[in-house]
């Protein structure tokens, strides 16, 4: 299994280029972590506003809504939810114990989704954050 230099598992075997978007990314990555991928990505749309766009950022996929929103990811070990902030992931201490995690970054196995209910606390938290951000 290749890595890319951030870490992050190539997604296609002979090719470097990055996946055009989220469907290509999750094409290119082995069971059980695409399912797992998948339900996290249900996830988070269904905390999102309609308006909310889904892209690929720094080789991984993401959702955007006034600028960068969440990101998750496939590794060789785990899998990764990204909530892009660390007042976010300081504010759900108590739900993530028991999960990995490091400077903005939630581990959870490739087989096992984090709660699909705290994804959507954690993006909704996300997004709370950013209208407050707007406001100001």
């Amino acid at each position: 299994m290749q890595k890319a230099s951030s870490g992050v598992r190539r997604t296609a075997a002979k090719s470097t280029a990055p996946p055009r978007d989220i469907d290509e990314y999750l094409a290119g990555v082995p069971e059980p972590a695409r399912s797992t991928l998948n339900k996290v990505r249900a996830a988070i749309r269904s905390a999102v506003p309609p308006e909310a766009t889904e892209a690929i950022s720094y080789r991984i996929p993401a959702f955007r809504y006034k600028g960068s929103l969440v990101a998750f990811a496939a590794f060789a070990d785990h899998c990764s939810l990204f909530p892009m902030s660390l007042a976010v992931m300081a504010a759900f201490r108590k739900d993530l114990q028991g999960y990995h995690t490091s400077k903005g970054t939630i581990h959870f196995p490739l087989d096992k989704p984090l709660p699909a209910a705290l994804i959507k606390k954690l993006v909704k938290a996300r997004l709370a954050e950013k209208e407050r951000k707007k406001a100001h």
